[in-house]
Order: structure tokens, then C-alpha cells, then sequence
């Protein structure tokens, strides 16, 4: 038996196809619809349509990122209301000492990351860069509640708003060693991302119902550790699931597999902060 066949029959028990949980289901949240299935685009050849993370949840999940008083995300999004307006560093500025206004903010998720002069720019990166060089701050760590407090925030902004990351030009070349991580076999299992969320996502894989590992919700409240969760914290909790070394949170490569990871979800809408399990 090979190695494939062995982690499928055996390590993982893939169960075999279901049907998603929720795809007769219409997320709207707060009377606002959400897209949560497109059609594929050309730069993802191996996939007939693209979905969200939501239509795989159960319904008692789903219900939870419909109702802003009951999704447990917002809770964080308070914390992020009082770090915005918080004077922090030698400056003695905040957030709104800038940006008067977080509203102004609406778009900016749905394009992120972006890459400026070569280099991938994510969320994570443009608020460390006004800590450190506007306010005088230290720069936070990338998946601290502060951070994804004020992500989250920020993201809120362009809830609703299509994902439309740019991954052409001048941003190919991060493009593509983000998408040869995405099919590059690591870890003692032996397995690539795309082993679960390109040829296994609608499977369950114990307990789990495997999504395509869409970034669209994030930072998501996860119902497993109670708390918001960065992209790349994820990433570094599935390098660990498949007994893989994982790489620095911010560092280059998983820069590079967010933007090539966001670029997949590119028509589906912002739903920060969702809920998942």
C-alpha cells in the first residue's frame, strides 16, 4: 500500500464524499447577503467552484456568523473598538489619531495582501508599521489577541465587499511561491494543503468537516480554542496536524501562501470575522 493510500484508509479515515452541510443554505448576516460559492476563476484550473468556509459547518455554527449578537468574534471586536482609540508609544498617538474614521477602512480587506516592491504586505504588516513608525509602539506579535482585535476590526469595514486580491504583475512571483507551497508534500505524513482542501474538501476527516481552507472570514472566532485566529496561525496548527515543522508566523513563506491562498477565494465576499470550528 502506499504512503497516500495508507494515510487515507488509515491515519485520516477519510470518510467518503458528503454532501455540504449548508449548500442550499444563504448566509446573510445583519440583512446583508454574503456570497459564499463562485464559479472558479482560470488560475484555479483543479476547482469547479469556490466555497466558503461557512457552507461547511453545521447549522448551529452557521447560525452563530448570522447574528452579530450571538457571533462570538465581536466580542474581540470590542476589545479592537477601545485599542483603535488607545493612545499607545512615544508619539502618544492611536490609531484614530490617523484614521479618524474606520469606516474609511471599507475595501481594504477585500485587497489584501498585496505585494509592495517585491515584497507580500498583509494586514498584520501595515498595522506594525504604523505602531512602530507613527506611533512609537512596539510592534505586536502577529496572531495576539491585540492584532487580531484590531484585524478584525478593520476588516469589518469591508464585510460584504468581493475578495478581489491582485496576483498578476508585479505580484507573480510571490504567486507562485506561495502556490508551490500549496502543493508541496511536508511532514512526517507526507501531505501537501492541497491533499485536504483541493482533493478532499467536503470529507470528513475525523471529526472534521474539510472546507477548500478559504481566507475570506478571517480573523475567525474558532469554537475549538475560544478565541480569534489569525491566517498564519492556522497555517502553522495545520503544519502541525500533519506533523510538519511550520514556518514563522509573518515570515515570507507564509506570506506568500496567504496571498496565493486569498487570491483563490478571489468573488467570494469579506466575512470577518466568521465562525468555524
Amino acid at each position: 500500500m502506499t504512503v497516500t493510500k495508507l494515510i487515507s484508509a488509515s491515519a485520516l479515515v477519510l470518510i467518503g464524499a458528503l454532501a455540504h452541510a449548508g449548500e442550499k443554505d444563504t448566509l446573510t448576516v445583519e440583512g446583508q447577503a454574503m456570497t459564499t460559492r463562485v464559479a472558479a476563476q482560470a488560475h484555479t484550473p483543479n476547482l469547479d467552484e469556490v466555497f466558503s468556509g461557512w457552507i461547511f459547518r453545521t447549522d448551529e455554527t452557521q447560525a452563530l456568523q448570522m447574528d452579530d449578537f450571538e457571533n462570538p468574534g465581536f466580542v474581540f471586536v470590542d476589545k479592537g473598538i477601545d485599542l483603535y482609540a488607545k493612545a499607545d508609544g512615544s508619539e502618544g498617538k492611536s490609531c484614530a489619531s490617523c484614521h479618524e474614521n474606520v469606516e474609511d477602512f471599507a475595501g481594504l480587506r477585500a485587497s489584501m495582501p498585496r505585494v509592495v516592491d517585491g515584497e507580500v504586505v498583509t494586514m498584520e504588516n501595515m498595522v506594525n508599521d504604523c505602531r512602530t513608525e507613527r506611533m512609537g509602539a512596539e510592534a505586536w506579535k502577529w496572531s495576539s489577541s491585540d492584532m487580531t482585535a484590531i484585524t478584525a476590526l478593520i476588516g469589518l469595514q469591508s464585510r460584504g465587499m468581493p475578495v478581489n486580491v491582485k496576483f498578476d504583475g508585479d505580484a507573480a512571483a510571490q504567486w507562485e511561491k506561495g502556490k508551490e507551497l500549496y502543493y508541496t508534500r511536508v511532514g512526517q505524513l507526507d501531505m501537501s494543503c492541497s491533499n485536504c482542501h483541493e482533493d478532499n474538501y467536503g470529507n470528513m476527516i475525523r471529526a472534521d468537516h474539510l472546507s477548500q481552507g478559504q481566507t475570506n472570514g478571517f480573523p475567525t472566532y474558532r469554537l475549538k480554542n475560544a478565541k480569534l485566529n489569525s491566517i498564519h496561525g492556522r497555517f502553522k496548527g495545520c503544519m502541525k496536524n500533519i506533523r510538519a515543522t511550520p514556518y514563522k508566523e509573518g515570515g515570507e513563506e507564509f506570506k506568500a501562501l496567504e496571498l496565493y491562498l486569498a487570491s483563490r477565494g478571489n468573488g467570494l465576499t469579506v466575512e470577518t470575522p466568521s465562525v468555524r470550528n
